[in-house]
């Protein structure tokens, strides 16, 4: 539970992947990416249910063998490349509430994050309970957006941020992050309102490098292997 409210925990894992196919299936350190993230949900102490959202009959059978619920099938027109990443988990507890099983809160955890920990959502969640209605994880980035351009059709180029106020070092600049992909926890009638989980009422959980590897690419798998490898 979050601050008296029941949790609910959704794994969205479609059939579908361009990067790498069949991907939610892929194995890395012995386990698959979809048999990671159910590990790490099953040792949160804040999650009450955790239910596996997807459209493929070999994926929802996979997620049965991993302790994930599977209640519904997602649509079809849900697990789309296009489809926007709240869609399914707005779907989901849409699902639940005609089943007669209603919650207060939401995370979402991607199967692409396998170095995810139980912590990192329990930290998220905590997050919560002291008073954000939304929480996401990010991970400090290792350049600046003070140093970073677009390229004009004539290969010039042109800043992201106005250089007149960039700062002259870039020890001056400060600390940044960027969304690692791992965690994203929401108040449920906040993310209804909002369909987003990010606004200027999210916060933010820093986690480490070597936690934040988020799989789009063969190159990512073999970090990840390495990682987990390491540990």
């Amino acid at each position: 539970m979050i601050a008296g409210g029941r949790v609910l925990a959704v794994v969205p894992a479609r059939g579908g992947s361009r990067g790498i196919p069949r991907k939610n299936l892929v194995r890395v350190g012995g386990q698959s990416l979809l048999e990671w993230t159910a590990e790490a949900a099953r040792g949160s102490q804040v999650i009450d249910r955790i239910v596996l959202s997807s459209e493929d009959a070999e994926i929802l059978a996979a997620g049965r063998a991993a302790g994930l619920d599977t209640p519904f099938v997602r649509p079809d027109a849900l697990a789309q490349d296009d489809t926007p990443g709240v869609d399914p988990v707005l779907h989901a507890l849409d699902a639940l509430e005609m089943q007669g099983d209603r919650y207060e809160w939401v995370v979402l955890l991607q199967p692409t994050s396998p170095l995810r920990s139980a912590a990192d959502i329990d930290g998220a969640a905590a997050l919560c309970a002291a008073g954000a209605p939304a929480a996401v994880s990010v991970v400090a980035a290792d350049k600046s957006p003070w140093w970073m351009f677009r390229l004009a059709a004539d290969a010039r180029m042109e800043p992201l941020l106005d250089p007149a106020t960039r700062p002259s070092r870039r020890q001056d600049a400060g600390p940044v992050y960027v969304l690692n992909g791992a965690v994203y926890v929401a108040r449920v009638d906040w993310l209804r309102r909002t369909r987003s989980f990010l606004s200027d009422e999210t916060a933010g959980l820093v986690m480490p490098r070597e936690r934040s590897v988020d799989v789009d690419e063969p190159a990512d798998l073999r970090v990840a292997q390495a990682l987990l490898e390491a540990r």
